[in-house]
């Protein structure tokens, strides 16, 4: 067990957390899917408005989320900007279908889109086509014109099939922890 982990384990027998609590097979107590839980609602949180929110004490807050970041549940911090009030207004989901479907040309793919800022997100897909893309633009001439001038000009891009958001649902979303128990 390393120094990180045996301190959190002695928290959490300090604060009376049993082994096998929610959560725990993924090294994580009820304070810790707490600290997360609050994290993904506001980032902005203070140490000591933290520790109050989850009933601990602010020096093991500080511990367990300093933890938290370095063994990477916590990979980053950020704020939520509306697209639309920055000129964004378009977001469209993009397939893209390689020519070459083995491992060296689709890695080659995969770098050139992780160069581009207009895409948000990328994920490997199964059934038809390679990745599916989340793009931003500011209208749809701008957004034609990435396709052609760009995109259709990546390493081994046979083709791109485009669908348009007509109005977000939902955005931003938080990570689901209930799976860990309830904190």
């Amino acid at each position: 067990m390393s120094k990180n982990q045996t301190s959190v384990k002695t928290l959490e027998s300090q604060e009376g957390v049993p082994a096998g609590a929610p959560g725990a097979s993924s090294g994580l107590d009820r304070y810790d899917i707490a600290i997360l839980q609050a994290l993904q609602r506001d980032a902005r949180l203070s140490n000591a408005e933290l520790a109050t929110r989850i009933g601990l004490s602010a020096a093991p807050t500080w511990r367990r989320v300093k933890w938290l970041e370095e063994q990477g549940f916590i990979t980053g911090y950020r704020a939520e900007i509306d697209r639309r009030k920055v000129g964004l207004g378009v977001l469209a989901f993009v397939r893209v279908d390689a020519d070459r479907n083995n491992g060296a040309s689709t890695k080659v793919l995969e770098e050139a889109l992780r160069q581009l800022p207009e895409v948000i997100s990328c994920h490997y897909i199964s059934g038809t086509g390679t990745f599916e893309l989340q793009v931003m633009a500011t209208d749809l001439d701008a957004f034609s014109r990435f396709t052609i001038d760009t995109l259709l000009h990546l390493p081994n891009v046979k083709d791109v099939h485009t669908r348009f958001s007509l109005g977000e649902v939902k955005a931003a979303g938080v990570t689901p922890l209930g799976h860990l128990g309830a904190a």
